[in-house]
């Protein structure tokens, strides 16, 4: 269908060498998006983008801390010399935390550490972007798509996380200001929240038999997402589809929010 027809776009996914980066980044090439992947591990970014080309997708990677100003911005403008526009940026990149460490005990290290890179990272990669999409919509090319990869932790209480959680929820309002201020150049923003995910990042949890006796049960559907039930809406986000389609926090969890 045309209007997921993606072959006039070049996106940007933060961690996309990995987990549900990298399905949403191989989604996107499947419709004809060309992919320029950002990355910490030169390694990961390679295997990825090896892996796109295999399935017959264009992409590019580029090693990029997103917690540092100066790299998002060198990938910015690698970016944009290799394939001179970027459409869309799925501001994917995130870390997690342990939920081992209580609050009182919580260091400022700790805090200042994950909002470096669930926050703080999200900035630093979208406003260079941004500022390109709105020197394209004063040229006529009214077209941007920013999609932030949230949390389910954001809407829950979240014990020996709360720095996590807390991110997250920032990482949403963030998202929905975006949408509002940006509208008027054709941008949209919405923020995907992740359920309970097979993904390197959860190995630990699912390596603890109790949390996934528990766990699993209150999923609707009876198991994990898999990065691959991200690709769809990736798909969508980027699309002609969703131009009206704002603002929103869209939760993929087989139903466990709602249970």
């Amino acid at each position: 269908m045309w209007r997921f027809d993606l072959s006039r776009r070049v996106a940007v996914v933060t961690g996309g060498n990995g987990g549900i980066g990298l399905a949403m980044a191989e989604g996107l090439a499947d419709q004809g998006c060309v992919v320029s992947i950002w990355g910490r591990n030169a390694e990961k970014n390679a295997a990825a983008v090896a892996r796109i080309q295999s399935r017959g997708g264009s992409a590019k990677a580029f090693r990029c801390d997103v917690s540092d100003r100066q790299q998002t911005e060198r990938a910015t403008r690698d970016t944009l010399d290799a394939f001179g526009r970027i459409d869309g940026c799925f501001a994917n990149a995130g870390i997690g935390g342990s939920g081992r460490t209580a609050f009182v005990e919580r260091t400022d290290e700790d805090w200042r550490q994950m909002f470096s890179v669930n926050l703080d990272g999200v900035f630093h990669a979208l406003q260079p972007i941004v500022k390109h999409m709105i020197e394209r919509a004063a040229g006529g090319d009214r077209f941007g798509r920013l999609v932030t990869t949230s949390s389910m932790a954001a809407l829950f209480g979240t014990a020996r996380n709360e720095h996590y959680a807390a991110s997250k929820a920032a990482l949403n309002s963030l998202t929905k200001s975006l949408a509002v201020e940006h509208a008027r150049f054709g941008i949209t923003a919405n923020a995907v929240l992740p359920g309970w995910i097979d993904t390197d990042m959860s190995e630990e949890l699912q390596a603890n038999d109790k949390f996934m006796a528990n766990a699993v049960p209150r999923i609707p559907v009876r198991r994990l997402g898999k990065p691959e039930d991200f690709a769809g809406i990736a798909i969508y986000l980027m699309s002609e589809a969703s131009s009206y389609h704002t603002a929103d926090c869209i939760v993929i969890d087989g139903g466990y929010s709602a249970f």
